[in-house]
Protein backbone atom coordinates (compact mmCIF):
# COMPACT_ATOMS: atom_id res chain seq x y z
CA UNK A 1 0.00 0.00 0.00
CA UNK A 2 1.39 3.45 -0.56
CA UNK A 3 1.10 6.86 1.48
CA UNK A 4 0.54 9.86 0.18
CA UNK A 5 3.71 11.05 1.54
CA UNK A 6 5.10 8.38 -0.90
CA UNK A 7 3.16 9.72 -4.01
CA UNK A 8 4.60 13.09 -2.99
CA UNK A 9 7.84 12.40 -2.29
CA UNK A 10 8.20 10.31 -6.24
CA UNK A 11 6.56 12.75 -7.56
CA UNK A 12 9.13 15.62 -6.45
CA UNK A 13 11.80 13.17 -7.25
CA UNK A 14 10.58 12.77 -11.10
CA UNK A 15 9.95 16.34 -11.15
CA UNK A 16 13.41 17.21 -10.40
CA UNK A 17 14.54 14.36 -13.03
CA UNK A 18 12.56 16.27 -15.41
CA UNK A 19 14.39 19.75 -14.67
CA UNK A 20 17.57 17.73 -14.56
CA UNK A 21 16.50 16.61 -18.17
CA UNK A 22 16.17 20.08 -19.16
CA UNK A 23 18.97 21.61 -17.66
CA UNK A 24 20.92 18.94 -19.82
CA UNK A 25 19.06 19.88 -23.13
CA UNK A 26 19.50 24.13 -22.98
CA UNK A 27 23.34 22.75 -22.32
CA UNK A 28 22.91 21.37 -25.82
CA UNK A 29 21.66 24.57 -27.33
CA UNK A 30 24.34 26.52 -28.33
CA UNK A 31 25.43 30.38 -27.68
CA UNK A 32 27.80 32.34 -29.24
CA UNK A 33 30.17 31.58 -26.52
CA UNK A 34 32.21 28.42 -26.33
CA UNK A 35 32.12 26.12 -23.96
CA UNK A 36 33.27 22.35 -23.60
CA UNK A 37 30.26 21.02 -22.96
CA UNK A 38 29.29 21.79 -26.86
CA UNK A 39 31.12 18.50 -28.12
CA UNK A 40 29.90 16.17 -25.18
CA UNK A 41 27.46 14.31 -27.50
CA UNK A 42 29.55 13.88 -30.40
CA UNK A 43 30.76 10.41 -30.94
CA UNK A 44 33.78 9.28 -32.80
CA UNK A 45 35.03 6.29 -34.18
CA UNK A 46 37.66 4.68 -31.74
CA UNK A 47 38.74 0.96 -32.73
CA UNK A 48 35.24 0.20 -33.94
CA UNK A 49 33.11 1.58 -31.19
CA UNK A 50 31.47 4.97 -30.41
CA UNK A 51 32.71 7.30 -27.99
CA UNK A 52 32.10 10.70 -26.87
CA UNK A 53 35.01 13.16 -27.80
CA UNK A 54 36.01 13.49 -24.15
CA UNK A 55 37.07 10.04 -24.09
CA UNK A 56 39.66 9.97 -26.60
CA UNK A 57 40.91 13.61 -26.37
CA UNK A 58 41.40 16.64 -24.05
CA UNK A 59 39.11 19.08 -24.54
CA UNK A 60 39.65 23.15 -23.55
CA UNK A 61 38.45 26.31 -24.74
CA UNK A 62 41.77 28.43 -26.25
CA UNK A 63 39.52 31.70 -26.01
CA UNK A 64 35.72 32.93 -25.41
CA UNK A 65 34.94 31.79 -28.94
CA UNK A 66 37.33 28.96 -29.81
CA UNK A 67 37.72 25.58 -28.65
CA UNK A 68 40.59 23.19 -28.73
CA UNK A 69 40.69 19.38 -28.85
CA UNK A 70 44.02 17.62 -28.40
CA UNK A 71 43.66 13.58 -29.46
CA UNK A 72 45.56 11.52 -27.05
CA UNK A 73 46.70 9.24 -30.00
CA UNK A 74 48.18 10.90 -33.12
CA UNK A 75 45.82 8.91 -35.74
CA UNK A 76 42.66 10.27 -33.66
CA UNK A 77 43.14 13.52 -34.91
CA UNK A 78 41.52 13.10 -38.31
CA UNK A 79 38.69 10.97 -37.23
CA UNK A 80 37.90 13.49 -34.41
CA UNK A 81 37.86 16.39 -36.79
CA UNK A 82 35.83 14.49 -38.97
CA UNK A 83 33.31 13.91 -36.11
CA UNK A 84 32.72 17.70 -35.21
CA UNK A 85 32.58 18.47 -39.21
CA UNK A 86 29.67 16.00 -39.58
CA UNK A 87 27.84 16.70 -36.54
CA UNK A 88 24.84 19.04 -36.54
CA UNK A 89 25.98 21.96 -34.50
CA UNK A 90 27.60 23.50 -38.08
CA UNK A 91 31.01 24.03 -36.75
CA UNK A 92 34.06 24.01 -38.86
CA UNK A 93 37.29 22.51 -37.15
CA UNK A 94 40.87 23.10 -38.14
CA UNK A 95 43.91 20.81 -37.88
CA UNK A 96 46.95 22.53 -36.81
CA UNK A 97 49.36 19.32 -36.33
CA UNK A 98 48.11 17.32 -33.31
CA UNK A 99 45.73 20.19 -32.17
CA UNK A 100 41.88 20.87 -33.57
CA UNK A 101 40.60 24.49 -32.89
CA UNK A 102 36.94 24.63 -33.33
CA UNK A 103 35.97 28.27 -33.93
CA UNK A 104 32.66 28.94 -32.91
CA UNK A 105 30.51 30.76 -35.72
CA UNK A 106 28.96 34.43 -34.60
CA UNK A 107 25.16 34.16 -34.41
CA UNK A 108 23.24 36.15 -36.98
CA UNK A 109 19.93 37.76 -35.20
CA UNK A 110 17.97 35.29 -37.32
CA UNK A 111 19.60 32.08 -35.54
CA UNK A 112 19.45 33.64 -32.69
CA UNK A 113 15.45 34.18 -33.03
CA UNK A 114 15.31 30.41 -33.87
CA UNK A 115 17.62 29.29 -31.03
CA UNK A 116 15.32 31.28 -28.84
CA UNK A 117 12.29 29.28 -30.30
CA UNK A 118 13.92 25.72 -29.68
CA UNK A 119 14.82 27.05 -25.94
CA UNK A 120 10.63 27.83 -25.77
CA UNK A 121 9.88 24.72 -27.22
CA UNK A 122 12.31 22.48 -24.58
CA UNK A 123 10.84 24.38 -22.00
CA UNK A 124 7.37 23.69 -22.98
CA UNK A 125 8.14 20.05 -23.58
CA UNK A 126 9.46 20.18 -19.90
CA UNK A 127 6.57 21.75 -18.70
CA UNK A 128 4.31 19.37 -20.14
CA UNK A 129 6.46 16.49 -18.26
CA UNK A 130 6.07 18.02 -14.53
CA UNK A 131 2.55 18.49 -15.64
CA UNK A 132 1.80 14.99 -16.47
CA UNK A 133 3.50 13.57 -13.21
CA UNK A 134 1.42 15.82 -11.64
CA UNK A 135 -1.46 14.11 -13.07
CA UNK A 136 -0.07 10.55 -11.80
CA UNK A 137 0.38 11.73 -8.64
CA UNK A 138 -3.40 13.20 -8.22
CA UNK A 139 -4.42 9.84 -9.81
CA UNK A 140 -2.35 7.50 -7.10
CA UNK A 141 -4.07 10.03 -4.77
CA UNK A 142 -7.76 9.95 -5.84
CA UNK A 143 -6.83 5.56 -6.07
CA UNK A 144 -6.53 5.99 -2.35
CA UNK A 145 -9.76 8.37 -1.78
CA UNK A 146 -11.39 5.11 -4.02
CA UNK A 147 -10.16 2.44 -2.01
CA UNK A 148 -10.88 4.59 1.43
CA UNK A 149 -7.28 4.23 2.67
CA UNK A 150 -7.59 8.27 3.04
CA UNK A 151 -10.24 10.43 3.90
CA UNK A 152 -11.50 13.41 1.21
CA UNK A 153 -10.04 16.20 3.62
CA UNK A 154 -6.17 14.13 3.49
CA UNK A 155 -6.98 13.94 -0.52
CA UNK A 156 -8.01 17.73 -1.14
CA UNK A 157 -4.29 18.73 1.27
CA UNK A 158 -2.20 16.02 -0.77
CA UNK A 159 -3.59 17.79 -4.13
CA UNK A 160 -3.33 21.20 -3.07
CA UNK A 161 0.59 19.74 -1.97
CA UNK A 162 1.25 18.55 -5.09
CA UNK A 163 -0.09 21.48 -7.26
CA UNK A 164 2.51 23.46 -5.15
CA UNK A 165 5.27 21.53 -6.12
CA UNK A 166 4.30 21.67 -9.47
CA UNK A 167 4.05 25.54 -9.61
CA UNK A 168 7.74 25.74 -8.17
CA UNK A 169 8.99 23.72 -10.75
CA UNK A 170 6.92 25.28 -13.32
CA UNK A 171 8.47 28.54 -12.15
CA UNK A 172 12.21 27.40 -11.95
CA UNK A 173 11.48 25.79 -15.54
CA UNK A 174 10.20 29.29 -16.43
CA UNK A 175 13.59 31.31 -15.03
CA UNK A 176 15.89 28.65 -17.20
CA UNK A 177 14.04 29.33 -19.80
CA UNK A 178 14.99 33.21 -19.68
CA UNK A 179 18.09 33.06 -18.38
CA UNK A 180 19.16 31.12 -21.43
CA UNK A 181 16.85 33.21 -23.97
CA UNK A 182 18.89 36.02 -22.60
CA UNK A 183 22.50 34.47 -23.11
CA UNK A 184 20.93 33.33 -26.47
CA UNK A 185 20.73 37.24 -27.64
CA UNK A 186 23.48 38.59 -26.07
CA UNK A 187 25.83 39.54 -28.56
Amino acid sequence: MTSIAEIEKQAEQKMTQSIEAFKNNLSKIRTGRAHTGILDHVQVDYYGSMVPIGQVANVSLIDSRTISVQPWEKPMAAKIEKAIRESDLGLNPSSQGELIRVPMPALTEERRRELTKVVRSESENAKVAVRNLRRDANEGVKKLLKNKEISEDDERRAQDSIQKSTDKFVAEIDKLTQTKEQEVMAV
